[in-house]
This record gives C-alpha cells, sequence and structure tokens, in this order.
C-alpha cells in the first residue's frame, strides 16, 4: 500500500511539470502592460509589490527550476466543479483529481478574499493587488521547492498560465491531507497525539536548521496543518519568514506573546539570537503540547513529559534538547523501561494459546482505538494484565496482530468472556477468579 503510493505520488510529480525558469522569470517580473501602466499604480502598491518580489527572488536564488510547463487552464479542467477544501485571507483551496494520479489540493489566489478586497479597498488598482496577492502563493511554491521534510505538505507541481485573461495566474498542486481538528485529536490514544507533537518537533527543528536558514512560522496555528496518513504537516508557508529581527541592543530582542514575554540577546551580528526557533517552540507548546501531551499519559512517563512542557514554556529549552526530550521519551515507551517497579500480575490469569473468547457484552473505555470496545496499545502481556486488573469490567484479553506506528501491539480487553473460539494466532488471558465455575 505504501510503495503504491509511492508510486503514485513519483508518477504524478513527474506528470506534473513544474515551471521552467523561464517562467520563473517571467514571474518574478512584471508583466510588459505592467511595466507600461505602472506609474498609474498608486505609490504605496508598487512599493509593495517590489518589496515582495525582492522577497521572493532572494528565496528563489540557488534553487533549480524543473523544466517544462503545465498550463493552469489544464489543472482548472481536471478540478472542474471540485468541491472547496477551505479558503483564507489570500488562497483558496479546492479538491481534484488529475488523469494518472490520486487527489491532490489545489491551491490558487483568492480574488475575492480579504487581501485583495482590503488592497483594492485601499488603492483601487484591482489588477494590481491580485498580482500583490499572488507573490503570497508564489513565495510559498518557491519555498515548498527548496524545502523538503516528512512535516511540509508535498508539492507535486505548480502550472503558469501566462495569459492576458483576469484569472490567469499561478495554481499549486499540493499533497492533498485532512484538515487538523484539535477537539477529535484530543480523543485519540495518548500514543497519537505523542506521535503529533513529535512530528511537530522534528519539523521544527529541520527548520531551525534548513538550507535557507532559521525559518519562523509567523502564522504558527493549528488551521495551518493538515493530517497526511496520521502524520501531521504544515500546509500554509506563504507567512514563513528567513529574516531573524535585527537589532542594536539586548532591549530590541524581547520576544512577546500574549500572557508572556522572553528577552533574548543581540548578537554581534546585529540580529536578536535564536528569535525565530523560539518563536516556532513557544507556539508549539502553547497550541499543541499543552493540550495534547499530558493527558491520559502512563503515569511513569509524566514527569518526563511535565519536564517537556515546564522547559518548552519558559523556553529553558531550544529545539535541540526538545528534541533529545522528545526521543528519550518515545526510547522509553518502546523499549518498556517506563514499566519498571511494577507488581506482576499476569500470575493472575490463565493463558489459553490458540483460542479467543466470544464477547457477550462490550464495554467501552477512553481513550480506545476503537469506538465499539476498549483497544489499547501495550507493550507486553503483563501491562496489559495490570490495565485489566485495573478496570473493574474487564475480565479478559486478547493480544492482536495489530500494531501501532511504534511497533507495540493493541491488545482488545473484555468483559463477561463466553465460549472459546479456536484461532491459531490468538492468545487469550482470562482472570482466574473469572474461570472459576467454567470448564477451560
Amino acid at each position: 500500500m505504501e510503495a503504491g503510493g509511492r508510486r503514485r505520488g513519483a508518477a504524478l510529480s513527474a506528470a506534473l511539470l513544474a515551471l521552467s525558469a523561464l517562467a520563473l522569470l517571467l514571474l518574478l517580473l512584471p508583466p510588459p502592460q505592467a511595466l507600461r501602466a505602472g506609474s498609474e499604480l498608486p505609490p504605496g502598491l508598487l512599493e509593495e509589490l517590489r518589496q515582495r518580489r525582492r522577497d521572493l527572488r532572494r528565496l528563489a536564488a540557488g534553487g533549480a527550476a524543473a523544466e517544462g510547463g503545465l498550463r493552469c487552464g489544464d489543472v482548472r479542467r481536471a478540478a472542474g466543479a471540485a468541491p472547496v477544501l477551505g479558503s483564507g485571507f489570500t488562497k483558496v483551496v479546492v479538491r481534484a483529481a488529475l488523469a494518472g494520479g490520486g487527489a491532490v489540493a489545489l491551491k490558487s489566489v483568492h480574488g475575492a478574499g480579504r487581501e485583495v478586497r482590503q488592497c483594492e479597498q485601499r488603492y483601487g488598482a484591482p489588477a494590481g493587488c491580485r498580482r500583490l496577492a499572488a507573490y503570497k502563493l508564489l513565495k510559498e511554491v518557491t519555498l515548498l521547492r527548496r524545502l523538503r521534510h516528512p512535516g511540509i505538505v508535498q508539492l507535486h507541481g505548480q502550472c503558469y498560465d501566462g495569459g492576458g485573461e483576469p484569472e490567469a495566474g499561478v495554481t499549486a498542486v499540493l499533497e492533498l491531507g485532512a484538515p487538523l481538528e484539535m477537539i477529535q485529536l484530543l480523543q485519540t490514544p495518548w500514543e497519537e497525539r505523542f506521535k503529533i507533537c513529535l512530528g511537530l518537533v522534528e519539523l521544527l527543528f529541520y527548520l531551525a536548521h534548513s538550507p535557507l536558514g532559521s525559518i519562523v512560522l509567523l502564522d504558527f496555528q493549528p488551521r495551518q496543518f493538515v493530517m497526511v496518513d496520521g502524520n501531521v504537516k504544515v500546509t500554509d508557508m506563504d507567512d514563513a519568514s528567513t529574516e531573524e529581527l535585527s537589532c542594536e541592543e539586548d532591549n530590541d530582542c524581547t520576544l512577546d506573546f500574549p500572557t508572556k514575554s522572553f528577552p533574548l540577546q543581540c548578537s554581534s551580528a546585529g540580529k536578536c539570537e535564536g528569535i525565530n526557533e523560539k518563536r516556532n517552540l513557544f507556539n508549539a507548546y502553547r497550541y499543541f503540547f499543552t493540550y495534547l501531551l499530558p493527558h491520559s499519559a502512563p503515569p511513569a512517563l509524566q514527569p518526563f513529559l511535565s519536564d517537556i512542557l515546564n522547559a518548552t514554556g519558559n523556553l529553558r529549552y531550544g529545539i535541540n534538547e526538545t528534541l533529545r526530550a522528545f526521543e528519550k521519551v518515545l526510547h522509553l515507551y518502546k523499549s518498556g523501561l517506563y514499566l519498571q517497579k511494577r507488581p506482576l500480575l499476569l500470575k493472575d490469569y490463565i493463558s489459553l494459546q490458540g483460542f479467543r473468547t466470544e464477547e457477550a457484552e462490550a464495554y467501552k473505555c477512553w481513550p480506545s482505538y476503537s469506538h465499539l470496545g476498549c483497544l489499547l496499545s501495550v507493550h507486553s502481556p503483563e501491562e496489559a494484565a495490570a490495565i485489566c486488573s485495573s478496570q473493574p469490567q474487564c475480565q479478559s484479553f486478547i493480544i492482536t496482530q495489530q500494531r501501532t506506528w511504534t511497533g507495540r501491539p493493541l491488545a482488545s480487553f473484555q468483559s463477561s468472556p463466553t465460549d472459546l473460539i479456536p484461532d491459531t494466532t490468538a492468545v487469550v488471558y482470562i482472570k482466574r477468579s473469572a474461570s472459576l465455575g467454567r470448564r477451560l
């Protein structure tokens, strides 16, 4: 399944020939008609266009452009009456299926978005305002072409339509993801929530040491992320910046948030040292770690998680230390070392190899991998016995063949077992107290 997805992705990427070097140059320069009419644009709008153009050129410097081109008209025809996945200040995203590939997300300038409307109200120049908004999408495309990481949504390609029609412009063809819903995430097992936080930390580590330098996500909020095959990915990069705040003294380097401020140092190079990395890390703490890390975590891991929360909440850790702390928790969890010094309860169960039970009465627990019963991640039958012994409803459990992303098996906990059913792949563990009076 995974290999098939990679083959489809490779085929899609090959099919979607990106902007040629010539096309990119055309995008970086205003069209001839704009040059002739440039004096008609308000000075403020002209300056904003020049600033975004300089920013785009700087990001594109050294980046290789793929040869070929795909006209946006072809992409729009593939979209047809595609449903809108979302729209924001500058862009609109629709779902589409291209020939020879799977479903993708098409991102283009939102002509009725707030950025274009506010610009038109300010300058009264619709064409110039659409061009101004297009530079933000071009910036995002450029960043996605330069940055490659599992935590960044994949750019399959981009198309450029140089026609003179009003809707002409650039369209980005992106990996399709599902919106990140925090309420749903809070209902998922702790192991899955830890995976999301770990993925974010790995992404922030990459951004702190990227080929373009330290990158800050200025609009760092859950809505800027999507879920793809259980992994969290940032999907909106137009507000990312490689610039670190300039300074003359330490007083110029206060990192402000609504509830906290952090004094930073002004480096000898005249930059606020580590400000991009620290802004990203604190935003990850306040939007993700606080909600996803502590709840329903294994008790033995909670002291380690509390230290992570305190250290990132006070910016005592940088991203390097945070990544090491997460990797330590992952090692303890996968290896089962966190289970040491616990009473051994498996002796209170009878194990029957080659059988499973037919459940007469299901019971539910939270947070479970199944909404229909109690299905939890365990390191071993010993941990499963401890869980079953702590739940009055539980009379038996089975270690299933299912595995989580850490390689741990899922155990199904049951109440009121009835008949034993032959199953060569299963082992059923029944409480000795529950087995009294039953013929096993």
